[in-house]
């Protein structure tokens, strides 16, 4: 499915052109997912997501495939699989900056794969999720990267002879710390685990239309199968008997 939504920073593009090609600054800034490693090119971690009492972990990776400054237009490709094998999903994220005077707008074009229990929400719920997101990144990102002053402390570096120094651009400015590279694996991100989106409070009504069928389907086949278990145990007891 494809999705398109747009936000604007009140920043000149040229800055927000840097800021928005330092995945390691902004990925707190998307709810629900959580650096773990950067290996190379490729940024590693997790997004979490929970639909009332369905939940779900999606552990994957994200890379920049072309980042074109004439154009102002960055191409990120991610991917994730399901911790628990019930789906995956991928998606090729387009973001082009158009300059606005001393603000910038940037239109995001996402080609969207998802499979499992997530993809039953269908398009229209998807995009109302994507916006409503989308507006929670911007907002992050306005307030703990483009203002220069990150509202969560700084985790302890595991290492504090690889680390790099706090400083603009640098880890610590995003409220998390790096181990440092190595040659023997990737460099892992120490960073706050990151609370699961709430698709519900996040779709609003449009999900709950969708998810009172299938927590009333899950009611009855609990209640079955809790009859039919009473039924077995009384049947074992007569035949003791």
């Amino acid at each position: 499915m494809k999705i398109e939504d747009s936000f604007r920073v009140d920043v000149p593009v040229e800055e927000a052109w840097k800021v928005l090609l330092d995945l390691e600054r902004i990925a707190p800034c998307l709810p629900g997912a959580q650096l773990t490693e950067v290996e190379g090119d490729e940024y590693r971690g997790t997004v979490k997501i929970k639909v009332g009492p369905i939940t779900a972990q999606y552990k994957g990776v994200a890379k920049i495939e072309e980042a074109d400054e004439a154009n102002r237009k960055v191409v990120l490709q991610a991917e994730g699989r399901d911790t628990r094998g019930q789906g995956n999903a991928s998606a090729t994220v387009t973001a082009t900056l158009v300059p606005e005077g001393a603000a910038t707008t940037v239109n995001i074009d996402t080609d969207l794969n998802i499979t499992g229990k997530v993809a039953q929400f269908g398009r229209g719920v998807m995009a109302d999720v994507s916006s409503k997101l989308l507006g929670q990144f911007a907002d992050n990102l306005k307030k703990d990267v483009l203002s220069g002053e990150p509202t969560t402390a700084p985790t302890p570096v595991a290492d504090a002879t690889t680390a790099p120094a706090a400083g603009v651009g640098s880890p610590a400015d995003a409220g998390f710390a790096s181990t440092g590279s190595t040659e023997a694996g990737p460099r892992k991100i120490e960073s706050k685990e990151a609370q699961p989106i709430d698709l519900m409070d996040a779709a609003g009504g449009s999900v709950g239309k969708r998810i009172v069928p299938i927590v009333a389907a899950v009611v009855v086949v609990l209640a079955l199968r809790s009859v039919l278990k009473r039924r077995k145990r009384r049947k074992v007891r007569d035949d003791e008997d």
